[in-house]
């Protein structure tokens, strides 16, 4: 018997059980208290990250428009994973001389108001992947459109979104990934020593009318180097 558990609750709830657990696109096991560490989990726990490279997404914010000195980000401060992100975001911003606006969205109902807060304060909009902003994530960019603010996400699903550009992961190969572990577990692996893998490829993903809507000019190296164009 294995489960397979998305939400960090979910595994939490069940990671001192003693079924094998393979969770997948929890982006920070060990503050979700799922598992000791990454590299060696000593619980049921094991699977995969979606942890971002937020520094390297932030950098993108910049190459697309250098002026900008306030990122704003909308998350849900209730998720594990999001506030995760946000920190990390938070010390990648202050390496790269900008500062991280915050806007909290507690449900979808929120994040159209969220996104609006930062109208005046943020000269671009950041969304982590986190499950609540992107769900509702055509009002961020209905923002994004209204206000030219540039609109990176974490995740390529969100720039054939609306979005305008990532390096971000995609979760089908998180998902095969995940997979792959399964098949070793149930041929005999102790979860407890496996480590908790992330991706080791992402995907450049711009979206050229998105960029248009927000009145934005793409650097042509960025077109140049996409691996994924969409319009």
């Amino acid at each position: 018997v294995m489960r397979i558990a998305t939400p960090c609750a979910q595994a939490a709830a069940t990671a001192t059980s003693e079924i094998p657990i393979l969770i997948t696109a929890v982006t920070d096991p060990v503050e979700a208290g799922v598992a000791e560490s990454m590299e060696r989990p000593n619980t049921n726990v094991t699977g995969t990250t979606d942890m971002n490279p937020i520094k390297e997404q932030l950098e993108l914010i910049l190459e697309i428009d250098p002026d900008v000195k306030n990122i704003g980000v909308i998350y849900n401060s209730g998720e594990v994973n999001s506030v995760v992100q946000v920190d990390v975001a938070k010390s990648a911003a202050a390496e790269l001389g900008v500062n991280i606006v915050e806007a909290v969205a507690t449900n979808s109902s929120e994040v159209s108001t969220a996104a609006e807060s930062l109208v005046g304060k943020a000269d671009a909009i950041y969304v982590p992947t986190d499950n609540t902003v992107v769900t509702a994530l055509r009002s961020v960019v209905r923002v994004a459109e209204d206000h030219d603010l540039p609109l990176v996400s974490g995740d390529v699903e969100s720039v054939v979104n609306g979005a305008v550009a990532t390096l971000g992961i995609t979760y089908h190969g998180l998902g095969y990934q995940t997979g792959l572990m399964a098949a070793e577990v149930l041929r005999g692996a102790d979860p407890a020593t496996m480590p908790i893998l992330g991706s080791t490829e992402f995907t450049y993903a711009i979206n050229t009318t998105a960029a248009a809507n927000m009145g934005l000019e793409l650097p042509q190296g960025l077109i140049d180097r996409a691996d994924e164009v969409y319009e």
